[in-house]
């Protein structure tokens, strides 16, 4: 998808402030708020804009307690691997989910209450499930995020792959 200034203008802007005015966002990227307003509608449109989300502070919600945690899963057949996946994501600790590749299958970001939740997750959730032949805990001790990722330019060079 190929992004422009004012494009990539819109999506810092929206990343910064979701709730803001069409017309404070057209005042910031300099543009008519009818233009602002069709050019945001295009990103929902062709998937640059997924939605629009409230951020948590972790400590307020009552999960104060970080880990994350690596699984390996066997037998590492499609079915299972989708099984796990769509299992855990569902469960009410998970605030983040990767399948990765390497030595585990997954990285589980859980956000609990105190470190015998953390404890109780990986006892009774995970090492309960048939297919998790190995957990790794990693504590947290502070998270750091991004809150405004910035879309490349469109004359930076672009690999030949693409992720699937």
């Amino acid at each position: 998808m190929e992004l422009d200034a004012l494009d990539r203008a819109l999506l810092r802007e929206l990343q910064n402030d979701a709730r803001q005015t069409n017309r404070d966002l057209a005042a910031k990227t300099g543009v008519s708020p009818s233009t602002s307003l069709e050019r945001v509608r295009l990103l929902r449109e062709r998937g640059a804009i997924t939605g629009y989300h409230a951020a948590l502070d972790l400590d307020a919600a009552g999960r104060p307690v970080q880990a994350l945690i690596s699984v390996r899963i066997r037998p590492p057949a499609r079915p299972v691997i989708e099984g796990f996946r769509e299992w855990a994501a569902r469960l009410p600790e998970v605030i983040g989910l990767f399948v990765t590749s390497g030595a585990h299958d997954f990285l589980i970001h859980i956000a609990v209450p105190d470190v015998d939740s953390v404890y109780a997750f990986v006892i009774d959730r995970l090492t309960e499930r048939r297919e998790v032949t190995d957990v790794q805990t990693t504590m947290i001790y502070e998270h750091v995020q991004s809150r405004c990722i910035e879309p490349t330019s469109p004359d930076r060079p672009r690999s030949s792959r693409r992720a699937r």
